[in-house]
């Protein structure tokens, strides 16, 4: 038996004998006894057979008992002490059964008094106080007749009566707790669930923004390192003809330094992404990418050979309040139209704008013209880049929205984002 920790710190072997049946199952779970429920069966048929004996054996006692009623009253006590095996497949039966034997039967009191226990424990308020009454009504008659007038008057027939009511209350106040024990365990059941969702929830959550800082960096400057590499090829490789000047080699070595230059940005970039994503202070120096950025971010665009308008129509003092996130999210947008423009219509021009004021919000366009035909991009790519930062900007509270402009032959990417006052 696997041992896994449960209620208290126990085991599950010890769980599962030291804890009711009911407790272990689940909703749709049948039932089973655990090693405490036989004990508990067990002490209560020999309690209930023990004081059956007793009485039996102090019967010659009760004279004023018609002789039918004593050769009647044993079978019926035993067959009560019998029954009580079934007591939980079939509680609510088994106490209507009893009535008669109730009525009839003295040595069927350790029985009756289970029954009535287990009454109160498993059946519904209703029916089992339906049930009480029957019982208590079925009794009566022998109290009155033989116990009241015989066994000590009326506190004899009382004390009957409070013990059977005692045994019923016993059993209802059990079954509240296990009631409530059960809810407990559900709503412990349920948090853990909600736990476990709200996990995978923020692990799917981490996995999409490592994706999309990844694509933002990496995509813009594998791209340009693609540009530079087969500008490089173009040149010095047989497609270049013979009418082309060839290259130099200081035009090669600053083509090659270039493209270091590309890649060890890429490294420093990647750098700063794990730093942010790693939750860490960021106190290395490595600056994170801002609205102010975008400029140099254009002459890198311009010096790949990409032909990039830039407007800026905002004051520079102002954007130094814009959030972090808001301002590194105008910064991808730029970076991600450039490399868009660069992929799918290399060589056409690009505008970039940028505006807004306080209080209002930040606008960030990226509009290039579509190629003349239509022809597989060049520069592969994840496909990717917008979702993600469609999602960047619903998290930022802003908007973007992107698509082919039937009437100009052009493709815009513009980002509205809020800018506080």
């Amino acid at each position: 038996m696997t041992e896994t920790a449960g209620p208290g710190g126990l085991g599950g072997w010890e769980q599962r004998w030291l804890l009711p049946g009911e407790l272990l199952a689940g909703a749709t779970q049948p039932v089973r006894r655990t090693g405490r429920d036989w004990v508990v069966d067990i002490l209560l048929f020999t309690l209930a057979a023990g004081m059956w004996a007793l009485m039996l054996a102090t019967a010659g006692e009760r004279g004023y008992v018609p002789d039918w009623l004593t050769v009647l009253d044993p079978p019926l006590g035993a067959l009560a002490c019998l029954a009580l095996w079934w007591r939980r497949r079939f509680p609510l039966l088994l106490a209507l059964a009893i009535v008669p034997v109730g009525a009839f039967s003295y040595t069927c009191f350790g029985a009756l008094t289970v029954i009535l226990l287990t009454l109160g424990l498993r059946v519904r308020l209703r029916p089992a106080l339906l049930a009480l009454a029957l019982n208590l009504a079925a009794a009566l008659p022998y109290l009155l007749a033989y116990t009241v007038p015989n066994e000590g008057g009326w506190p004899a027939g009382l004390f009957v009566f409070a013990y059977y009511l005692f045994l019923f209350a016993w059993g209802a106040g059990m079954r509240v707790r296990r009631q409530l024990v059960a809810r407990l365990r559900e709503d412990a059941e349920r948090e853990r669930a909600d736990h476990a969702r709200r996990l995978a929830d923020a692990r799917r959550a981490e996995r999409e923004a490592i994706a999309r800082e990844m694509h933002d960096v990496l995509a813009h400057r594998i791209s340009l390192l693609s540009v530079h590499a087969g500008a490089l090829a173009y040149r010095t490789g047989p497609a270049a003809g013979e009418a082309a000047t060839p290259l130099s080699n200081g035009e090669i070595s600053e083509s090659a330094q270039l493209i270091r230059d590309t890649a060890h940005q890429a490294l420093q970039e990647l750098r700063q992404v794990l730093t942010v994503l790693r939750g860490a202070d960021g106190s290395d120096g490595a600056a994170l990418p801002r609205i102010a950025d975008i400029r140099a971010l254009v002459a890198e665009a311009e010096e790949a050979g990409q032909r990039v308008v830039l407007t800026e129509e905002y004051d520079a003092g102002a954007a130094r309040t814009l959030r972090g996130p808001v301002q590194r999210t105008a910064y991808r947008v730029v970076q991600e139209g450039l490399t868009n423009a660069r992929k799918h219509a290399p060589g056409a021009p690009v505008v970039v704008a940028v505006g807004g004021k306080p209080g209002d919000e930040l606008t960030v366009l990226v509009r290039n013209e579509l190629p003349a035909g239509a022809s597989p991009a060049a520069i592969p790519g994840a496909g990717a880049g917008l979702a993600g930062l469609e999602e960047r900007t619903v998290l930022d509270g802003g908007s973007l929205r992107h698509g082919a402009n039937a009437h100009d032959g052009t493709f815009e990417l513009l980002a509205r984002l809020p800018w506080q006052a």
